[in-house]
């Protein structure tokens, strides 16, 4: 009975992954209908775009926390009331600046919903097992939400306005609120310690410079700015290292990166993230741009990328019951590694399947990875620390896409400027300017163009290939060197939850880690400590 009630909470938690991906993704189809109907300028709709995703990865570090202290289930709950309201009032927006504000509030909402949802999992799940199968589920619901986002938004925008696309969170929302007290388990943290809002506002201010400068290079010709926003940000993101590491009970513990399997993963989903991201940009844009599919037609051939990591989520917990967990994300890295060598040979119309088939294994590659990798890193510290650990793993993520998009964007942007001559900036400004230009000559700088643009993709295909084949190489580094369980992760209150009894205090990871090993030889029988760490799942309702 304790199962299926935590396998029917997963269900719930399901919803707002789902959703918060989504409603990242789904927005670009409507921005020209709402940007037109709301007569927003290009300024306008560049933040009404970006306003939810900025406060989404500037505060998901703070709501991590925030969900340890005053209880992960009623964080879920306060941020899938407001989500849903939010969204009412987006859909019926009546000027940019109200949607802006509207979005980054729901950006507010949304950070409230990862980290939550993350961590609850590790307090339903006590079997390993389990945990693994729950964690790889919710990372699928991420990237299919990222994935069928567009194709959703295609499809109401074809029979509704635009005020649809954010009307389909509503029913999701309320049916969390309505399930979830009755199947999540409240959880926080005895001794979590208060919020300190000096860190609150130094990773908020670090975050938002960081993500915004990134952005910004890709979308200004005069890098000033970005580079002012860079610098600012790596300033106050020192300031808050320091800030960290002298707390007793700090927002972020960084202690944490002291053990080298938990620090290759998040450097692997970081990177991970920027070949991602970089490679979903040139390639939609090549789809749209040089072989002239609409953006629908566009989004539907892309979502091979999204469902191909659903693919490889799901498949990790089953492929690590059969061989060592190295070895299943090493395998998957070398996978997405090949991916982007077919990107390579990427030429024209006739070769789309071949891009489809590139893309799909770079993704696929990744599920071990993303899903495995979670769990280590959710799986690192004692239950009521999770929710911090979750967002450590989420804002990884978000940096490592805001660096996709802004590197390999300008990467791609200069190789596209090399082959031009100087002729044209971008795609679009090509294309615009041969519609001025008489039928022999704009045809022959269109073909140009699109030559140019078919080049950038190759080189951000073997970026991509060479950035995996690195991560690669790092797990294969950075797992431990001897047989033995990791090396000791000091005050996480290990001590607290019966480990110093079975000799156990100083190991924190022994389950979760990328050790070439089998627990049992270590007497840690079923694979894992979670007998010795979870609180009962009954214990912690209310």
């Amino acid at each position: 009975m304790r199962i299926n009630r935590a396998w029917l909470g997963l269900v719930v938690l399901m919803l707002p992954t789902l959703l918060v991906a989504m409603d990242m993704t789904a927005l670009l189809l409507a921005l020209p209908r709402l940007s037109a109907s709301l007569g927003a300028t290009n300024i306008e709709q560049l933040w009404i775009s970006d306003s939810y995703g900025f406060m989404v990865a500037g505060l998901v570090i703070t709501m991590g926390a925030l969900g340890d202290r005053i209880g992960r289930r009623r964080l879920l709950m306060i941020g899938g009331a407001a989500f849903a309201v939010l969204s009412v009032v987006a859909a019926f927006s009546v000027s940019p600046l109200m949607l802006i504000v509207v979005r980054a509030l729901l950006g507010v909402a949304g950070a409230t919903l990862a980290p939550s949802t993350l961590a609850l999992i590790t307090n339903m799940f006590r079997d390993e097992r389990q945990r693994g199968q729950a964690i790889a589920i919710w990372a699928t619901c991420q990237f299919t939400g990222g994935a069928i986002g567009p194709v959703l938004a295609g499809f109401l925008l074809e029979h509704f306005w635009w005020g649809s696309v954010f009307l389909a969170a509503v029913p999701a929302m309320a049916l969390l609120l309505l399930a979830g007290p009755a199947l999540l388990p409240e959880f926080r943290g005895v001794q979590a310690g208060r919020l300190d809002l000096a860190s609150v506002g130094l990773s908020l201010a670090a975050l938002l410079l960081l993500v915004y400068g990134i952005k910004q290079l890709t979308v200004e010709s005069v890098p000033v700015g970005p580079a002012v926003a860079l610098v600012a940000g790596a300033a106050t993101g020192l300031l808050f290292v320091r800030r960290q590491l002298r707390l007793e009970t700090p927002l972020l513990d960084l202690r944490l990166f002291r053990n080298r399997p938990f620090t290759a993963v998040l450097i692997g989903l970081v990177f991970a993230g920027i070949a991602m991201a970089g490679t979903s940009l040139l390639v939609t844009q090549y789809l749209q741009s040089v072989l002239g599919f609409s953006r629908v037609a566009s989004a539907v051939l892309f979502a091979p990328m999204g469902l191909a990591v659903a693919v490889g989520t799901m498949a990790a917990p089953a492929l690590a019951r059969r061989m060592k967990q190295t070895t299943v994300i090493v395998g998957g890295l070398a996978v997405s590694a090949l991916g982007g060598l077919l990107l390579v040979s990427v030429d024209g119309a006739r070769t789309l399947p071949l891009v489809m088939i590139g893309i799909a294994l770079l993704a696929l590659g990744t599920g071990p990875l993303f899903a495995l990798g979670t769990g280590l890193v959710v799986g690192s510290v004692a239950p009521e620390r999770a929710g911090s650990a979750a967002s450590m793993s989420e804002t990884g993520n978000y940096l490592g896409s805001s660096l996709g998009f802004a590197l390999l964007g300008v990467l791609a942007a200069v190789v596209y400027r090399d082959r031009m001559h100087g002729r044209s900036d971008s795609l679009a400004g090509a294309v615009a300017a041969s519609r001025h230009l008489p039928a022999g000559q704009g045809a022959e700088l269109l073909h140009t163009a699109r030559e140019a643009f078919t080049a950038s993709l190759h080189v951000t295909g073997v970026v991509a290939a060479l950035i995996f084949a690195g991560l690669a190489v790092l797990i294969l580094t950075m797992r431990p060197a001897t047989p033995t369980i990791p090396a000791a992760l000091p005050d996480h209150g290990l001590a607290d939850h019966g480990l110093a009894d079975h000799g156990l205090a100083d190991h924190g990871l022994a389950d979760h880690g990328l050790a070439d090993h089998e627990p049992a030889d270590h007497g840690l029988p079923d694979r894992g400590l979670a007998d010795h760490r979870l609180p009962d799942y009954e214990a912690t309702r209310s």
